[in-house]
């Protein structure tokens, strides 16, 4: 499985995620910055990308066109890259399951982040 980390995720946590959710980037790495969601999305789905965000536009987006894309949602403050990259890999299996085994379009991660 591989990330699309949304604008508002920083690059500098790409090369840290390969191991577990190898391919992955960040959209300004594609020199998709400023990209529209639509391009975004559009993007992801055409290039098999998963799609990580802190913003719910894209969670919302995925109740309404279905997958794919799929969506991760960091349902969280704010934070720093670290914790970020944290919560990505500490929660690598559930996002699996959700995504994969449960075919679920967006899975949210909150809990005890907030």
């Amino acid at each position: 499985m591989k990330l699309l980390l949304d604008e508002n995720l920083s690059r500098r946590i790409v090369p840290f995620l390969q191991a577990a959710f190898p391919d992955s980037t960040q959209v300004a790495l594609l020199n998709l910055e400023g990209a529209t969601d639509s391009e975004i999305w559009q993007f992801a789905k055409t290039n098999g990308f998963v799609i990580v965000s802190r913003d719910s536009d894209f969670q919302e987006r995925s109740m309404v066109s279905g997958q794919p894309p799929q969506v991760v949602w960091l349902n969280i403050p704010n934070r720093s890259k670290t914790v970020v990259l944290n919560i990505l890999l500490n929660h690598h299996v559930e996002i699996e399951q959700a995504l994969i085994e449960q075919n679920r379009a967006c899975v949210e991660i909150s809990s005890r982040y907030r």
